[in-house]
């Protein structure tokens, strides 16, 4: 076949990589003109690279590229287009597949899922929106192979086939920027669901109308966590068919919001296995992924938490609920197209001491602040040393500084990483 990889990013190198070694006559297509691609390689690189794809028999589109923007210059390739997901489902030889999907939490909960399946003697592998293109371990699996893949609503807006368990975590607002609408977006995620029969499992957060909603798009068996028969928080325990898993106290992750990710896991491997010591062992001693929450250090009686995988506000609300000490609240970023009033109003009731507003979206967030009554804030600064700085002299002993902006990292940042890595190296530096 004649393909077009579209998008040279981490899943496209992949994917040209897959494609390739069957023979098939591969072009990169890719907005980036100083793009190196492999040598001898095919390419249309630059602003013509979206023109004239309906030449190629298939066109590969890298998750962040929206299938509407390939429609509006060649309105009669819709057939064509796949992605490196579609082309892992379909050729993947076990359907004891995973998928999992949300707002926030996804890897969080797909992360759960893998170690307990691990713990319970599971040959498991984890991939998607994490990070693992699918397509690098498809050598590696067999018919008893489990998979777990994390996914996003660029990977799921043409989705074209359902995982055998498939899990819809709360769902909120987000991607307004990618998304025209919240529609499209809820829609997007329904994909997971959509092509499941009767002999699949849909898993949903039962206190979150839009992900029941969401679940109930194909014909799977609907299981609800956060209540039964799923997995659910009793007397400060997780339970589970009457069972108890573990208590509360004894998550090593931080949060209330993670109960709702520890339930959903729970719930997940609870259909392949009902190993209580396996899935315990995993609950008690796991404390996180990277920039989740996590400590970076304490000095002089405060402690300095980075929580930049956090981009919207409802990831920075339940990221300052998460600690009942006074805080100083690092907010602001760039825009995805959300509303700041409810954030606003939990910065006024969460025990705040300052909110240091950085970014493009600071005017909006002030605005916000103020009409909720609260005006402890000033300009964080240009650069994260100062922005550190500030929140260095704000903060009394006993307080928690918490970077979780409630906004996408772009303008002052590359991406959250790179916000967490000079948040992390401004810290460490404080003397």
């Amino acid at each position: 076949m004649n393909i077009a990889i579209l998008g040279y990013d981490t899943e496209g190198r992949v994917s040209h990589d897959y494609f390739d070694a069957q023979g098939h006559e591969l072009t990169i297509c890719d907005q980036n003109p100083d793009l190196q691609v492999p040598e001898g390689a095919e390419s249309v690189l630059g602003e013509h690279y979206l023109e004239d794809l309906d030449r190629f028999d298939l066109i590969v589109r890298t998750a962040g590229m929206p299938p509407s923007v390939i429609l509006g210059k060649n309105p009669g390739v819709a057939g064509k287009i796949t992605t490196h997901v579609n082309e892992f489902l379909r050729v993947c030889p076990t359907r004891n597949i995973i998928g999992v999907t949300g707002t926030k939490g996804k890897g969080t909960t797909s992360t759960l899922i893998t170690r307990m399946l691990e713990a319970a003697g599971k040959t498991v592998r984890l991939g998607g929106n994490i990070g693992v293109p699918p397509l690098t371990f498809l050598d590696e699996l067999d018919a008893d192979s489990w998979v777990v893949l994390e996914l996003s609503s660029f990977q799921l807006i043409d989705l074209q086939h359902s995982p055998h368990i498939a899990i819809c975590l709360m769902v909120v607002p987000e991607h307004l920027n990618w998304h025209p609408d919240i529609n499209e977006y809820t829609l997007a995620k329904s994909q997971l669901f959509d092509r499941q029969t009767p002999e699949d499992i849909a898993i949903y957060f039962a206190e979150n109308e839009t992900s029941r909603l969401i679940a109930a798009a194909g014909h799977g068996q609907k299981v609800p966590y956060f209540a039964e028969p799923g997995a659910t928080i009793d007397n400060g325990c997780i339970s589970i068919s009457g069972q108890v898993v573990c208590s509360t106290d004894e998550l090593q992750l931080l949060g209330a919001h993670n109960w709702q990710n520890a339930c959903a896991a729970v719930t997940a491997v609870w259909q392949v296995t009902q190993d209580l010591d396996a899935i315990r062992s995993v609950l008690t001693t796991f404390s996180g992924l990277p920039h989740r929450l996590e400590l970076v250090r304490e000095l002089s009686g405060v402690k300095y938490y980075d929580d930049s995988f956090g981009t919207t506000p409802e990831t920075a609300i339940v990221a300052m609920r998460a600690f009942e000490a006074p805080k100083v609240m690092i907010l602001g970023g760039s825009d995805k197209g959300a509303s700041y009033d409810e954030l606003a109003r939990a910065v006024a009731s969460s025990n705040v001491r300052m909110a240091l507003l950085i970014g493009d979206q600071a005017p909006a967030i002030q605005a916000a602040l103020e009409n909720a009554g609260f005006t402890a804030f000033q300009a964080g600064g240009e650069t994260m040393d100062e922005i550190v700085s500030k929140a260095h002299h704000a903060a009394q002993p006993g307080d928690i500084v918490l970077l979780s902006t409630g906004c996408a990292s772009f303008g002052m940042f590359k991406n959250y990483k790179d916000r967490a890595a000079q948040f992390i190296a401004a810290v460490q530096a404080l003397a």
